[in-house]
């Protein structure tokens, strides 16, 4: 952090598995033994403010563009060890906070009055929320995400994430402990009336170059502006090149082509939050009924757009 001239307030970093649970040399026996996750996580929590809140995960792959430039070509990194950090620094207007929900095993019916205090609910200015699920193979985990997804499923907001192998990292004025044996998610909340963002949905169909630059159309048409935004891409462990026949970094490329100058950062997890959705400046989406949005998916890609504002 020696060259950072703007403290973080709040970090979301990624990492692969390999990257958490690898090996490393133990110089007092000359060794390599296995890294504890949690190890690796303490460490990089102590090169960060104390107050600052931040949120890691582990996932089978990861999606990031590399340090330099927005504009260096992001990278999709199936195998081998990989990870980023995103440094959030305090930004007028916008709010950012983590949020942990973990499946109560004596109750089934989640306390929706717990989404007030985390500030996702009778918050005017929420506008983005990214949501991870982790622990899903545990029995009820797609039952709970149903019931913190269904709730938080409006219009006005822009919901996108998947499901994740574990998080690491939960520190924030709360102090959240992740119970090993739970299952839950955990998330980011963007609130900010400068706020501007918008998802697409690649679904199974779309399997080759033309289809993936498609919906990279129906993004751009959302008229997001670039400058300070932020891409996310959270895609499932199915897709990358064997979906697209052994081609590599197909939808990070088809990303590239229509924002060249927007970084891209995500992950391939094990299933998809998320759909096609556009929040503008005015708020005003597409005509729609009231039958709910699909958020949860698998075999899929989701492709969001953060726009933070105008601010320096």
């Amino acid at each position: 952090l020696q060259k950072v001239h703007v403290l973080p307030q709040t970090v979301l970093y990624i990492a692969d598995a390999e990257t958490f649970s690898g090996h490393e040399e133990c110089h007092e026996q000359k060794k390599a033994r296995k890294r504890n996750s949690k190890e690796t996580a303490i460490a990089l929590e102590k090169l960060l403010p104390k107050r600052c809140q931040v949120l890691g995960l582990v996932t089978p792959g990861i999606v990031v563009t590399p340090m330099g430039s927005s504009s260096n070509q992001p990278q999709e990194i199936e195998e081998g060890e990989a990870g980023f950090a995103l440094l959030f620094p305090k930004i007028d207007g916008v709010k950012i906070h983590t949020f942990h929900f973990s499946k109560d095993l004596k109750n089934r019916v989640f306390d929706e009055s717990k989404f007030a205090e985390a500030g996702l609910k009778n918050n005017p200015d929420l506008r983005v929320v990214l949501l991870f699920g982790y622990n899903s193979w545990k029995s009820g985990a797609t039952r709970f995400l149903h019931q913190i997804v269904n709730p938080l499923n409006e219009k006005s907001i822009i919901l996108a994430g998947g499901q994740v192998e574990s998080f690491t990292s939960l520190t924030s004025e709360n102090n959240n402990a992740q119970p090993g044996d739970a299952c839950g998610v955990v998330g980011l909340a963007f609130s900010g009336p400068q706020i501007q963002s918008a998802t697409v949905l690649l679904d199974q169909d779309v399997a080759d170059e033309r289809t993936a630059e498609a919906a990279m159309q129906r993004l751009k048409a959302a008229n997001i502006p670039e400058r300070n935004t932020i891409g996310f891409m959270f895609a499932c462990v199915g897709r990358g090149y064997r979906h697209y026949k052994t081609k590599r970094n197909m939808e990070a490329d088809a990303f590239r082509k229509f924002f060249p100058n927007v970084p891209l950062f995500g992950f391939f997890g094990h299933g998809e939050i998320g759909c096609d959705r556009i929040v503008t400046g005015n708020f005003v989406l597409r005509e729609c009924n009231d039958i709910k949005d699909d958020l949860l998916h698998g075999y899929t890609t989701v492709m969001t757009l953060i726009h933070l504002g105008s601010t320096k």
